[in-house]
């Protein structure tokens, strides 16, 4: 399409909303040409994203023939396209610092060990949807206070305290956890309750201690229920057991049980406190039992409906009396060697600094900061002895800027006050591609294999990347791309933050909140370790559930609480369906069509819609009743709520998206009711195309699958870069997207795609920064 037809139909179809006076989203788009396109790259690429979508120009309006919009599109996306091969930008990012999951991992990875990260520092920004993403990640005296404590205490953990004083450790439980049946990690016979996994610091003395939940006048909850017993038990072997009072209360015990100080050992041991199960079987009553009934609480117990005692907290106070320190895991993993006299402590020593820093350094570590460590180890020596000495050493590796921060060296200087040559941009290091590539598909720093292949220098080698992503992603460490990337790419955080009203869904409780993310991470992963198609997030036909998913979802022959694969219903099919999107865009009493619709559009299409204007009433003010008397259902009281002109326009895009999955419920249950009419899901999408229900929505989101797969892309290269996709990025995403369509979209083509790309592999410094020449090779710049 020459230049020329292109602007007459800008002109034609998109200036009588996009003007100087109406400015419909702020955007102008008088006196168009392909000049302007070239020069504002964002606007273009937005162009390019709502055309591709069918979102512009807006239902209703005048629409010029689909072959012209496509057309149109494909002039402007080669233009961008062309202007970046020939001047190409693999983008820059600031400093990024370990957040949360990735210190976590890469303790886990280091040391063998599971710490809470949320004790000491605090919740991470999230930026485009994930939390790794550079541009956000501020650093503050009480963020490094915060990784002084963690490395101070993890050192401790890790090797073990024998004059260390006795310290409580709390684990809580919410009102919503189960106790109808055996929770992960609990020992055979039991139901209910905590187990948790528990680092001790040294052989001694423990004391167990269990709060339980009160009713509203403080006498034990579940008390109707008389001879419960509640035992401890240590790696599945039991401490203790206690037969429970049912008169126990507030003002007597406290609603709380003691052990006798227990001895364990040092290390991490499974800690549970589990109620003892007494019965088995179907329940013989006209009501079955709820799995959790703490929403009884507030209006009293309903009659017919089985009540339990509810544990509230496992507390863990100690060590008294100390013996010592055993070996643990943790410890085999520091000390790799042994000191048989005083002479062979310093060389033991060096060797143990210098590998755990060369791990946690993620390269080599140099001989200056060798030496500096060793001081630490001096002076813990000098103050205790050879332990305290590693200790006071793992302390240093664990709070040093190198371990905490994903640090990407650029080239060495050559002289002061001479530029960088060409564009600024070079390859980077095999050191910091191996980072790159760790902390993309494992969330953590590189083991000693892509350690050893970046030492030997074959990362830079055609394919190598590629040959390295496919041993990465078949380990167990793969699936972070599921638990890391698809967890925060599907908003599956927020899913904790919704708690179903206990009165209006009483069988929905934490036990089921878990389960559904659960089901979500393993089917991703499935698509990741079995190479499946990208589209298959839509269209598959399988899901992994255990009993309590698969009851909520009326699926039969499945027992027991271990995840399996079991196929779907065609209405339940691909993400769509699953429990844990639908839960995530509702509202604790009810289904909420304009979260879910939003979802639709920020996560598969790419296309956040904008905030809703000032002064506009919310929904739940939109009350009243329809002609009969009843209640309005949720679709007529949101046609009620966007007959305000200030919201006409963007929920006629957003809610038919949401009211096509009107058929879940708000916890994900199928229902064909809503206030006792049959559920309505017609509706128009924003191109004009009639949907009904999931299937209609699945088979128009697969019309336009080009936008589905720009926005994972576009995600994923989010999270791989740890930085915000531009608009100069976009000729590679479409690239990556192309390369992938010969290979059926499969997983494996993204990752490689990205992993391949000059964005992954290379970084252009800011003007700013080229004030310095490089010492690099001039086959490495661009």
């Amino acid at each position: 399409m020459a230049a020329g037809a292109q602007a007459e139909l800008v002109k034609q179809y998109c200036t009588g909303c996009h003007n100087d006076r109406s400015k419909a989203g702020e955007l102008t788009l008088v006196g168009w040409d392909v000049t302007r396109a070239s020069a504002e790259g964002g606007l273009t690429e937005k162009m390019i994203h709502k055309l591709r979508a069918g979102m512009m120009p807006p239902s209703g309006a005048r629409r010029p023939a689909p072959d012209q919009i496509a057309t149109f599109v494909t002039a402007l996306e080669s233009r961008m396209d062309a202007l970046a091969a020939a001047d190409p930008n693999p983008g820059w990012r600031p400093f990024q610092r370990l957040n949360r999951a990735e210190y976590a991992r890469e303790i886990k990875a280091i040391l063998d060990l599971d710490v809470d990260v949320t004790a000491f520092l605090p919740a991470d920004t999230i930026s485009d949807g994930f939390d790794n993403v550079a541009d956000v990640q501020t650093f503050s005296p009480t963020l490094m206070e915060g990784y002084l404590r963690a490395a101070s205490r993890i050192a401790m953990l890790a090797i073990g305290d024998p004059e260390g004083s006795p310290a409580q450790a709390t684990f809580k439980l919410p009102k919503t956890a189960s106790q109808m049946s055996q929770v992960e990690g609990a020992p055979p016979g039991t139901r209910g309750g905590i187990s948790v996994d528990h680092t001790f610091v040294a052989d001694g003395d423990y004391v167990f201690s269990m709060d339980f939940f009160a009713e509203p006048l403080g006498f034990l909850f579940g008390a109707s229920r008389p001879g419960e017993e509640i035992e401890v038990s240590l790696d599945g072997a039991r401490l203790a057991i206690f037969q429970i009072d049912p008169r126990m209360s507030e003002e007597k015990t406290g609603l709380t049980i003691k052990t006798a100080p227990m001895h364990v050992q040092a290390g991490t041991h499974r800690v549970t406190a589990a109620f003892i199960q007494r019965f088995e079987g179907l329940i013989n009553d006209l009501i079955a039992p709820i799995d959790h009934t703490m929403a009884d609480t507030e209006i009293g117990t309903a009659p017919g409906i089985t009540t339990l005692p509810h544990l509230r907290s496992l507390s863990i106070v100690g060590p008294h009396r100390v013996t010592g320190v055993s070996d643990t895991p943790s410890r085999r993993r520091v000390f790799s060697c042994r000191a048989l006299s005083q002479a062979d402590e310093t060389p033991c020593a060096s060797d143990i600094v210098r590998r755990l820093a060369t791990q946690a350094f993620r390269r080599p570590v140099a001989e200056k900061d060798h030496a500096r460590l060793m001081t630490f180890y001096a002076r813990g020596r000098k103050e205790r002895n050879f332990e305290a000495g590693i200790t006071k050493a793992l302390e240093a590796v664990l709070a040093s800027p190198q371990f905490l921060f994903r640090i990407e060296e650029t080239p060495r200087l050559r002289s002061a006050g001479a530029g960088v040559a060409g564009s600024g941009a070079y390859r980077l290091g095999d050191y910091e591609l191996a980072s790159r590539l760790s902390f993309f598909l494992w969330g953590r720093g590189p083991d000693a294999e892509l350690l050893k292949a970046a030492a030997q220098g074959r990362l830079a080698l055609p394919g190598s990347l590629k040959k390295q992503s496919r041993r990465m992603l078949a380990s167990p460490q793969g699936d972070a791309l599921a638990t890391r990337f698809a967890s925060q790419w599907l908003r599956l955080q927020d899913l904790e933050k919704v708690t179903p009203d206990p009165i209006l869904y009483p069988y929905s409780d934490q036990t089921l909140s878990l389960a559904l993310k659960k089901e979500t991470e393993l089917f991703f992963d499935s698509l990741v370790r079995e190479d499946r198609s990208l589209l298959d997030l839509l269209t598959a036909d399988y899901t992994y559930a255990n009993e309590r998913l698969a009851r909520h979802y009326g699926i039969g022959n499945v027992t027991g609480p271990e995840f399996r694969r079991v196929t779907l219903p065609a209405d339940r099919r691909g993400i769509l369906g699953q429990g844990s999107v639908l839960t995530l865009t509702s509202i604790a009493e009810r289904t909420s069509p304009v979260q879910r619709g939003k979802w639709v559009m920020e996560v598969l299409l790419g296309s956040p819609p904008p905030p809703p204007p000032p002064n506009v009433p919310a929904l739940e003010e939109t009350k009243g009743t329809a002609d009969s008397g009843r209640a309005l259902t949720v679709r007529e009281r949101m046609e009620q709520h966007r007959s305000n002109p200030q919201c006409t326009s963007c929920h006629r895009v957003i809610d038919p998206l949401g009211l096509a999955l009107e058929n879940f419920d708000a916890t994900g249950k199928w229902r064909v009711r809503d206030g006792g009419v049959t559920v309505d899901t017609k509706g128009q999408l924003f191109d004009g195309t009639a949907i009904d229900g999931p299937d209609g929505l699945r088979a128009a989101l697969l019309r336009h699958k080009d936008v589905v797969l720009l926005s994972f892309t576009r995600s994923l290269m989010t999270y791989a870069l740890g930085r915000r996709v531009e608009a100069f990025d976009m000729p590679t995403v479409r690239r990556i997207i192309r390369d992938a369509e010969a290979q059926n979209y499969r997983i494996s083509a993204f990752v490689n795609g990205i992993v391949e790309s000059d964005a992954f592999r290379m970084v252009k410094l800011p003007a700013s920064q080229r004030s310095m020449t490089t010492d690099m090779p001039a086959q490495e710049r661009h």
